[in-house]
């Protein structure tokens, strides 16, 4: 994989929970339905299986009823502190890192695309990047919820 910046799209938050709660809101089906997709969409997790190698289908439904299909494959599990997965159609690579910070999880999550063509492109047609940054909003929600803050 190419690293360049022109390639990348990228956010980095921090999560008002601990790693241990943060890696299952990521990693189980039944908390990852919760909070994943931009703004307005909910999604239907049809298989995830976390570990290298391993299948994840979930379908995004967007507000105006379409229906987003999505296929990844896992690359690479390191408990606790990575999940890389490759995305198909359109095709990137997904990279989240796993930080403490005290009682909080520093998450740093990388789209890798094949091109800065393809890059541009999803941003400008899917709004990649701000759906990137609404999907954190979600999860701090569900956090929030879980935790009873």
């Amino acid at each position: 994989m190419d690293n360049n910046n022109d390639h990348v799209l990228q956010t980095i938050h921090t999560i008002a929970a601990p790693v241990a709660l943060v890696w299952q809101l990521w990693t189980q089906p039944e908390h990852i339905a919760h909070w994943w997709g931009p703004a307005g969409f909910t999604a239907t997790i049809h298989t995830m299986d976390v570990l290298p190698g391993g299948e994840w289908k979930l379908t995004l439904h967007g507000p105006d009823g379409t229906n987003y299909p999505n296929r990844s494959i896992y690359a690479d599990i390191v408990p606790m502190q990575k999940i890389e997965f490759e995305h198909f159609n359109p095709h990137f690579f997904t990279t989240v890192l796993f930080e403490p910070v005290g009682d909080a999880t520093r998450i740093n999550w990388s789209l890798l695309f094949d091109t800065p063509e393809m890059r541009d492109l999803i941003v400008k047609v899917h709004k990649a990047d701000e759906g990137q940054r609404q999907n954190i909003e979600p999860l701090k929600t569900y956090v929030a919820q879980l935790m009873g803050t």
